[in-house]
């Protein structure tokens, strides 16, 4: 079975496009075409087939049209990588992955919920990770296992041998798409869900359906899963849930590497006496309780590990934040700027509290402010941060020190 040219055209204004990335997908392309009038088959290399898919679906993506692939789902993530890699805003059109033999239709980023439906509808079959309320389960109903997994920094080297059995044990892995690219390569049969950034419960909530029918299922999180990461989404849809369907299900967090404390390693040991960490992120608390909080652990004299610093929708956080440390640490505090820590594209660098420039911080980047006691020295011909394990016994600061409190 072939697609007609004439269903083939370069579209035209917000038009949703299909892709097809092989033969296997040319019965479900044309059934789709039938019900969806509005959906416009888009040729790429050697036809409406071959390896130009990847970048077909890049450039459609880019160009703002909702992308239909036929294809499967570890192919769409793996081919929209590159440019996800590079967006720092969640938003972007609806990317939809259909199976090449009509079995799956997989919303995975945008808004797609809508025209899933009416793709999956078209093919006579449900919409993955569409939404419904849990139902009791009955006594035989079979017993799955759900594991919150952190991958690290990024590299494969610095994940945790148990997270990696856990992944390759899974029937089925739910993470944002980001994440599901680095956790692969995955084996055929296992199935990926992948979502927008911005989807936890979501992601949370298909991940406790799927244990639910007896699956063994992991769910992704960069760094470690327990900070400010997906094993809180699980803990509060089961939270939330009203019946006992899923309470059965088993559930297992197994660590990772947190951000901060891979920034902290490339640089040293800012991290060797107290510290915290704090988001800056107003996504799900207001920004008066983050100043707040910032105000507090600078007056504490504690260093500061500054998650989500700045983002395309969240402009002016750092700076603000910038504003509330720079009048409780003088201007010599050590401050590190990490960013893609373990990824290949890392930047690491030692600055001042002074000259930190938040043009050059985005939600890849991971802050750290020194205390009054944070150093830096020099070893190997590399600066080198730490922070003593000592604290003066009469030393305990409640306003801003001197500029000659800190030693740098």
């Amino acid at each position: 079975m072939k697609i007609a040219k004439s269903e083939m055209a370069a579209p035209v204004g917000p038009a949703p496009v299909l892709l097809v990335a092989d033969d296997a997908g040319l019965p479900s392309a044309s059934r789709l075409l039938d019900a969806c009038p509005e959906l416009i088959a888009v040729p790429h290399a050697g036809g409406v087939l071959g390896a130009g898919l990847s970048t077909a679906l890049i450039e459609q993506y880019r160009a703002g049209h909702a992308c239909v692939a036929l294809a499967d789902t570890e192919t769409v993530i793996r081919a929209l990588a590159p440019v996800l890699a590079h967006q720092r805003s969640p938003a972007g059109p609806a990317v939809i992955a259909v199976a090449p033999a009509g079995t799956a239709v997989a919303p995975l980023l945008g808004d797609g919920a809508a025209l899933g439906a009416r793709l999956a509808a078209a093919l006579g079959i449900g919409l993955a990770g569409a939404a419904a309320d849990p139902e009791p389960a009955g006594g035989d109903a079979p017993r799955g296992r759900l594991t919150v997994v952190g991958l690290g920094p990024g590299t494969r080297a610095l994940r945790a041998p148990a997270v990696q059995q856990a992944l390759d044990q899974a029937e089925d892995i739910v993470g944002y798409l980001t994440y599901l690219n680095m956790a692969g390569p995955f084996r055929p049969e296992q199935h990926l869900h992948g979502s927008d950034n911005r989807r936890e419960l979501d992601r949370a909530r298909l991940a406790l359906r799927l244990a639910a029918e007896g699956r063994r299922v992991v769910v992704v999180s960069s760094g470690d899963p327990g900070v400010f990461g997906m094993a809180t989404a699980v803990l509060e849809a089961l939270d939330e849930a009203a019946g006992p369907a899923w309470a059965g299900v088993e559930i297992e967090v197994l660590p990772g590497i947190s951000a901060a404390q891979a920034a902290a390693a490339r640089v040293g040991a800012p991290l060797g006496h107290d510290f915290c960490v704090l988001s800056l992120s107003d996504n799900l608390k207001p920004w008066r309780q983050i100043a707040e909080r910032l105000r507090l652990a600078a007056r504490a004299d504690l260093v500061i590990a500054l998650y989500n610093p700045r983002s395309r929708a969240r402009p002016t956080q750092l700076a603000e934040a910038l504003v509330v440390l720079r009048a409780e640490r003088p201007p010599s505090t050590p401050v590190v700027i990490a960013r893609d820590v373990g990824r290949p594209d890392e930047q690491v660098r030692v600055t001042t509290l002074a000259d930190v420039d938040p043009e050059a911080v985005d939600m890849r980047t991971l802050v750290i402010i020194g205390s009054s006691l944070t150093r830096c020295v020099h070893g190997g011909g590399l600066a080198r941060v730490y922070t003593p394990r000592w604290y003066p016994p009469d030393a305990c600061p409640t306003s801003a020190p001197s500029d000659g409190a800190a030693s740098s």
